[in-house]
């Protein structure tokens, strides 16, 4: 039986409309005769049966039956509100043109049409408080849980009211907690905003809670901390809904939740983009991405992917993560056109190839390596793949008119220390130098930022497999210190970046405060559920070869100009090292050469700030 009702579910919610809807003339002309309807008997009969069609038209013709009674809601209402009063009006308009040769009493509609908006309305709300309290309780498995909600905001409001309409989640909204003091002792779809953050414990006792919701996307870091430690305090578990950058649909629901991890805690204000002046230049365009298949480059063709371009190179020399992003893309974005590259950005006759088949007009370049430990083993690469690879992009960018070529690079490349940070900074001084070369319609930029939390090989992934093990975790230096920015953040301000026509620019990301590395294994421990140096020890290794203390965004001689938008400022230019284009050539052949010492000499020669020569053989 029940089967029969589900598969017929539409129809039976059509005769119901249809039978109480054409019923309800009945009533109408009773309340307007003041129950003595007498002589206009049969003219109530002849209505109701002349209007029954009618009504059943407008029922199937606006989609009546396919819309869910159990999931009734304001704008449910204000739609049948909006057909209700249609049809009232016409009804009242045809009744008084059709006089005198069929009088319908003119107040018989309007009363009609308010009986159905009452009545019709109410039995959607009954059967979605039906639903609510009767059916969908009896499909709870296990215990519900009692849940706090962190935020009485837009988010947390989202969340109350899909744990109310998904009992069988095991999750029962009964108290907000904010900081706002205008929310307290309100009420929101019934429940309380008792008090501040810093009283949950107590909150939490009162309310009989057994988990947190923190709902607070917009929130910095250090408040998701307070939050997290306050929980911590009274063994509270918790959750967190996704940041604003991940809420790409705006919709939140219960599958969003997931355990708070090392990015709430460090995560900053989410930036607010530029949509407009973004989809100006890659809206339509053929974009071509280097290093696609990397932690950088495969979100920023996600991020790409959302305005719409005409078609995106993927190139890597990783088949395995190119694979990855490809089926990504193929199964989230069908409609735009992929080229597939398999190549090194140091094979300038492949990559001319490619130009010359994918013409792109917009070139994210994200291929480099950067293993600093790595590099300082093996500078000829170095040089050849971020210097190198750098400078046939650019040359062939020149060559085949792309209109905007924006370079990621990075921190180290400030008073490095390392080869690595040397060769990007060389690398920003190539793009400065197509710059200079670039037609007028074309803009050739470097964007400068720090770490990126959970990149590949970054420290955070490293972290958690050792935690995994059981420790120790390894910290090099007890006062080293990083900046950090989330994926999507610091994929997005590229993107940001590369809107702005400011040809030869170094745009420096806004990295906020730089954090302990310490302090960060430290947090990671205790997300895990665990205690630092008593279940997991902390072992401090010592700085490895090129590795320093602390990033700089900037050198003291460049300082900043502010864009026009918040988080991105601009390096002064101090125009590029003299004999720029002759050092360069000098030093790939010294590169060549293999000589480890030499190549750092060269470096010294065009970065003078570069500290990385052997203090032995530099003297």
């Amino acid at each position: 039986m029940d089967k029969i009702l589900l598969e017929h579910r539409n129809w039976i919610k059509v005769v119901a409309d249809a039978a109480i809807w054409s019923l309800l003339t009945i009533p109408a002309f009773i309340l307007r005769f003041e129950f003595n309807v007498g002589t206009w008997l049969d003219t109530m009969l002849i209505t109701a049966a002349v209007l029954m069609p009618f009504k059943l038209f407008v029922i199937i013709r606006f989609g009546w039956r396919s819309r869910s009674w159990q999931y009734s809601s304001v704008t449910d209402l204000l739609n049948l509100f909006k057909w209700l009063g249609g049809f009232t009006l016409i009804y009242f308009m045809t009744s008084l043109a059709i006089r005198p040769a069929f009088v319908v009493p003119l107040s018989v509609p309007v009363i009609e049409g308010m009986m159905a908006l009452i009545v019709l309305g109410g039995m959607r709300f009954m059967a979605r408080l039906y639903f609510i309290e009767y059916i969908k309780p009896k499909k709870v498995n296990g215990e519900i849980k009692r849940v706090m909600i962190a935020g009485a905001g837009d988010a947390g409001s989202m969340m109350a009211r899909e744990m109310m309409r998904h009992p069988e989640s095991g999750y029962k909204p009964v108290v907000f907690i904010d900081d706002n003091p205008v929310k307290w002792d309100q009420k929101i779809s019934g429940i309380p905003i008792a008090g501040r953050t810093s009283e949950l414990c107590n909150i939490a006792k009162e309310y009989k809670c057994d988990e947190l919701i923190i709902a607070m996307p917009a929130e910095s870091g250090d408040v998701i901390r307070r939050v997290v430690e306050n929980a911590r305090k009274c063994k509270l578990s918790h959750k967190i809904i996704p940041g604003l950058h991940e809420l790409i649909s705006g919709k939140v629901d219960i599958k969003t939740l997931r355990n708070v991890d090392l990015e709430d805690l460090l995560r900053r204000k989410p930036v607010q983009l530029d949509q407009v002046r973004i989809e100006e230049y890659v809206n339509h365009r053929r974009v071509m991405v280097t290093g696609a298949g990397g932690s950088i480059g495969s979100e920023i063709v996600r991020q790409i992917a959302k305005f719409e371009p005409e078609s995106i190179v993927l190139l890597g020399r990783g088949e395995n993560s190119i694979h990855r992003i490809t089926r990504e893309m193929m199964q989230n974005h069908p409609e735009i056109k992929l080229h597939i590259k398999i190549a090194d950005v140091r094979d300038v006759h492949t990559m001319e190839r490619i130009f010359e088949e994918a013409r792109p007009e917009v070139v994210f370049h994200a291929a480099a390596h950067k293993h600093v430990p790595l590099m300082e083993k093996n500078p000829d690469q170095a040089i050849f793949n971020n210097v190198g690879g750098t400078r046939n992009l650019v040359n062939l960018s020149l060559d085949y008119g792309v209109k905007h070529f924006v370079n990621i690079s990075t921190d180290k490349a400030i008073n490095p220390t390392s080869v690595m940070g040397a060769s990007k900074r060389i690398a920003e001084y190539v793009v400065e130098r197509g710059s200079l070369q670039a037609d007028p319609d074309q803009t050739f930029v470097s964007v400068r930022f720090g770490n990126v939390l959970g990149s590949r090989g970054s420290v955070i992934p490293i972290f958690r497999e050792q935690i995994r093990k059981g420790g120790p975790v390894t910290v090099t230096d007890p006062d080293m210190v990083r900046y950090f920015m989330t994926i999507p953040e610091a994929s997005q301000l590229v993107l940001m970046a590369g809107a702005l026509r400011e040809n030869g620019a170094v745009f420096v990301l806004d990295m906020g405060e730089p954090v302990r590395i310490l302090d960060m294994a430290r947090d990671l421990i205790r997300l895990s559920g665990l205690e630092p140096d008593k279940d997991i020890r902390i072992e401090i290794t010592g700085k490895r070869p090129g590795e320093k203390l602390y990033e700089e965004l900037l050198t003291d001689e460049e300082g900043t100009t502010m864009s026009r938008y918040e988080k991105i400022m601009m390096a002064n230019r101090k125009g590029l090292p003299e004999h720029f284009g002759q050092k360069l050539n000098d030093l790939f052949t010294i590169a060549e050469s293999g000589d480890s010492y030499s190549i750092r000499e060269m470096i010294h020669r065009i970065v003078p700030s570069y500290s990385g020569l052997p203090k032995a053989e530099s003297d």
